[in-house]
């Protein structure tokens, strides 16, 4: 499935599997073998944490190849609609908010990063400055007008 990031996001995405591949599985590897050493497998704590330990990285390591093979770096063309990679501002139900639109695996609503996979990203695609649009957000209808699209 074709995902679509910024040039920032996917970077994100290679630096963290090289930092596993490097330097987390070797560390992980070398705590497997040294739970090894202690003798019987069956009560070992420290070897099956270790263990679970490396599923994970290796499940991890398999999903970001799958997403950085299958990734569209999506550049933002301008401003005249938002898109993957625009920062805008909206007047959400009153109140001022600015947003970067990300790619599903980049969001962060701590940092104003939203997906365009996440309901209020979808429906902010495509528009343009100055549209509005009402949303629901849980049980609330509220108004959302763009302001700018940077």
């Amino acid at each position: 499935m074709v995902q679509y990031f910024t040039k920032e996001g996917l970077q994100m995405l290679k630096d963290e599997l090289k930092n596993l591949k490097e330097k987390e599985i070797p560390e992980t590897k070398k705590l497997i073998a040294e739970a090894r050493a202690f003798g019987d497998l069956k009560e070992n704590a420290g070897y099956h944490d270790a263990r679970e330990k490396m599923s994970f990285q290796l499940g991890r390591v398999e999903q970001l190849e799958c997403a950085i093979n299958e990734a569209v770096i999506k550049e933002n063309v301008g401003n005249e609609i938002v898109q993957t990679g625009s920062g805008i501002s909206i007047m959400f139900d009153g109140e001022k908010m600015d947003y970067q639109i990300t790619a599903p695996t980049e969001s962060d609503i701590l940092k104003n990063k939203i997906s365009y996979q996440s309901p209020l990203g979808q429906r902010l695609l495509g528009k343009k400055a100055g549209e509005e649009f009402d949303f629901m957000a849980g049980n609330n209808k509220v108004k959302v007008k763009i302001l700018e699209i940077k």
